[in-house]
């Protein structure tokens, strides 16, 4: 192979790396507990790279990607590169492994972007990959991969989701009105721009305060889309969330629920649940609020991957206090509130996230009237 040659094809598996990433970034909060993989395969004719299957995490997490993009390409994929944003799997589950579906179509090729922490498979894909004469590229577009697949990582490794924090902050640095009561802070073009994060996050979580002042439906409202709404997760723990708000409403609709102290109401707990909400417990910690580690393992343990938060000042503080902030995405507004307003962050400056140490900015971009900040964890 040529110098010349070698840099086509570096820059193609780059580019079609990315291609696959964003195949299965599509599929992101559809498919816990499983990864939201992306896989193409890819044959060169007339010394041009031609895709030929492409394949996605299916709905649930079955069908996985890389069976998909092979069924696609069929006879095709035999000699073929395939492009897949993970690791495949090397172990029996509910279906054979991803491993023993290339090898059997004669894929020559396979590039990847980051490997699968999963005890079952980390490494074992690849060794088993090239054992049968396969060669693997590892780490294309490594840091894109690991963004991709954050909440599948942050699950296996740290036994909890990746956490969004999301934050809606005026010109003065407030949150709602006293009371509490709500507020419009920010433009329709930012709100879609919320609808859209919660339909790539399997779970979106509010405390008891947000849910009894807003009464909010949480779901994704953009056209199309309601099917995208995630789970929706009220932390209530003397369960006080009244049968007769949204969330009890459409409880039968959108799956609601409930995480409670384990000294809550059982009468309570009787209602919520015959309405069609699930009641968890957790313990609560020294300071007698729930405690937040042991309800993001809650969580993982139930298969949620991506955890988007959206209220309140209080729990987005308890959150940031206790380092359980993985990534911010504030939108600011140029709107003034006053000074009886409600802080962002109860009892914390707002520096105390923008300027957090474990959090790097890696965005700031206009949305409609307002501007949208990213940080994630360094």
């Amino acid at each position: 192979m040529t110098a010349g040659s070698a840099a086509a094809l570096v820059a193609d598996d780059v580019r079609l790396m990315a291609a696959a990433i964003a195949l299965g970034d599509a599929a992101r909060g559809t498919t816990w507990p499983n990864p939201a993989v992306g896989a193409l395969v890819v044959r060169v004719e007339d010394g041009r790279p031609v895709i030929v299957g492409r394949g996605w995490t299916q709905a649930g997490g079955r069908p996985h990607a890389e069976p998909g993009a092979l069924a696609m390409a069929g006879a095709a994929a035999r000699g073929a590169t395939l492009y897949v944003s993970l690791e495949p799997c090397a172990h029996f589950g509910k279906t054979p492994p991803c491993t023993e579906a290339i090898i059997q179509a004669g894929i020559a090729r396979v590039v990847a972007a980051v490997g699968d922490p999963d005890p079952r498979t980390a490494g074992a894909g690849f060794a088993k990959l090239e054992a049968a004469g396969i060669e693997v590229v590892r780490d294309v577009l490594r840091a894109e991969g690991e963004r991709s697949h954050a909440g599948h990582i942050r699950r296996v490794r740290d036994g909890r989701p990746h956490v969004m924090l999301k934050l809606a902050v005026s010109a003065d640095g407030k949150a709602g009105l006293a009371g509490p009561h709500p507020a419009a802070i920010t433009s329709e073009a930012a709100r879609a721009r919320v609808h859209m994060l919660r339909a790539l996050n399997d779970a979106i979580m509010v405390g008891i305060g947000t849910a009894l002042a807003d009464d909010p439906e949480l779901t994704c409202r953009l056209p199309g889309l309601a099917a995208r709404s995630p789970v929706r997760v009220v932390l209530d723990p003397a369960l006080k969330l009244p049968l007769s708000s949204r969330l009890v409403a459409t409880a039968g609709t959108v799956p609601l629920w409930l995480i409670a102290g384990a000294d809550a109401d059982v009468d309570r707990d009787r209602a919520l649940t015959m309405a069609g909400a699930e009641v968890m417990r957790v313990g609560r910690g020294a300071d007698g609020r729930l405690d937040l580690a042991e309800v993001l393992r809650l969580l993982a343990l139930r298969g949620i991957t991506r955890l988007m938060v959206e209220g309140g000042p209080t729990l987005a503080a308890a959150l940031l206090g206790a380092d359980l902030v993985d990534e911010a995405v504030v939108f600011g507004s140029n709107v003034v509130l006053g000074d009886d307003a409600l802080p962002a962050l109860a009892g914390l400056p707002l520096t105390a996230l923008t300027a957090a140490p474990a959090l790097k900015t890696i965005e700031r971009v206009a949305v409609g009237a307002d501007t949208m900040t990213v940080s994630r964890r360094i």
